[in-house]
């Protein structure tokens, strides 16, 4: 066996394992012209809300913010119908912004467990996968939260998009891997597999944060993914998200995603 399909094979076998633990605190920064949420993990690095421009702190009734997704879809899917090109760019849009400032808030600080599937976040744990796959059901796409968290990680990103437009990268330092990802990718938010895990990877200002259920912390976070000791892996396995025009229409027109293990 190559040493690529080793490592793929390793993917195909993806868990979340025991690690040790770090401490994640929310914190308001009063600044003398605003105030700035700030996330803090084992006191190494803040995370600026102003600077990434999303929230880390909840807002509003979950259930609420899932139910007007459904209603806005349908906004998206009249505007297709007139101009396609605006009703993409418009959706990735709107799918960037519900995902980091509606649905991600309310799952933070939610707890990791290895069996974890919990569908209300803060209400029971949540395994790396089922995190994928619960807020990217309630963000509208019509999947099986079930068979994606199940599946392996190069299964799940084949869910969101094709073999062939899958970027995979392996044994690299972080420094290269950046630069690499960097080069393919610009801002948006990215699926991520890993040897055992999964999760999102924004990607800010060239920066790399990593959002996933933690089993380095115990809970769902976002960090830098340079600090991550969740991030460490021989191989990664990207997919497209707010930048994948395929899936956004997907989205709008409520098509079913499923598991292909085959291509």
């Amino acid at each position: 066996m190559s040493k690529i399909s080793l490592l793929l094979f390793f993917i195909l076998v993806s868990s979340c394992n025991d690690n040790a633990e770090k401490e994640l605190v929310v914190t308001e920064i009063q600044n003398k012209n605003s105030k700035t949420i700030a996330m803090e993990v084992s006191n190494e690095f803040l995370l600026d809300s102003i600077k990434l421009n999303i929230n880390f702190k909840p807002k509003g009734n979950y259930t609420t913010i899932t139910n007007k997704i459904k209603t806005d879809q349908n906004y998206f899917k009249n505007l297709y119908s007139s101009d396609k090109t605006k009703a993409i760019d418009s959706a990735s849009k709107y799918i960037y912004s519900k995902l980091l400032n509606d649905i991600v808030p309310h799952w933070y600080e939610t707890e990791w467990d290895f069996n974890g599937y919990t569908n209300i976040p803060n209400d029971g744990e949540i395994a790396c996968g089922y995190f994928v796959s619960t807020t990217l059901k309630h963000l509208g796409f019509n999947l099986n939260r079930y068979k994606m968290a199940q599946a392996a990680g190069l299964d799940e990103a084949k869910l969101l998009q094709s073999r062939s437009e899958l970027k995979i990268f392996s044994n690299l330092t972080y420094e290269k891997l950046k630069a690499k990802v960097n080069k393919v990718y610009s801002d948006g938010v990215y699926f991520v597999g890993l040897d055992n895990h999964v999760g999102y990877v924004l990607i800010k200002d060239k920066e790399l944060y990593f959002l996933h259920s933690s089993y380095c912390d115990d809970k769902v976070v976002i960090e830098l993914a340079e600090k991550s000791l969740c991030f460490e892996s021989n191989i990664y396995v990207y997919a497209e998200i707010t930048s994948n025009k395929k899936l956004i229409k997907n989205w709008i027109f409520n098509e079913r995603l499923n598991i292909r293990s085959n291509n």
